[in-house]
């Protein structure tokens, strides 16, 4: 079983700095918006999409990852990280969202 990067990065930020921080990366380092949510932003990162997340109940900025692979049952085996389902509703995605030591909270899905 693999397991590689995903195509998806996602800021969580407070919500008294998420303006501002949507405002940085698009004017100041003028990356291209892809879509526009009310609270939620994503710009083209290279081959990537970067996601700025307003969090209103949140104090302090995450940085959360995607993994992918073919088996996500298998793979948070093989990493040895909590299930972490709740943090966020997975809706039709055939996956799981985990957490490295350091805390980074990945979501590890199905290609």
């Amino acid at each position: 079983m693999e397991i590689e990067a995903g195509t998806n990065i996602a800021i969580k930020v407070p919500e008294y700095k998420w303006a501002e921080t949507v405002a940085f990366y698009r004017d100041r380092v003028g990356l291209q918006v892809r879509k526009e949510y009310d609270h939620s932003t994503s710009f083209a990162f290279g081959n990537m999409t970067l996601w700025i997340d307003c969090v209103p109940a949140q104090s302090q900025v995450d940085i959360w990852l995607e993994l992918i692979t073919d088996d996500p049952d298998r793979a948070l085996d093989q990493l040895r990280s909590p299930e972490r389902d709740a943090l966020e509703p997975l809706g039709t995605v055939n996956g799981h969202w985990t957490s490295d030591p350091a805390g980074v909270v990945l979501l590890v899905r199905a290609q």
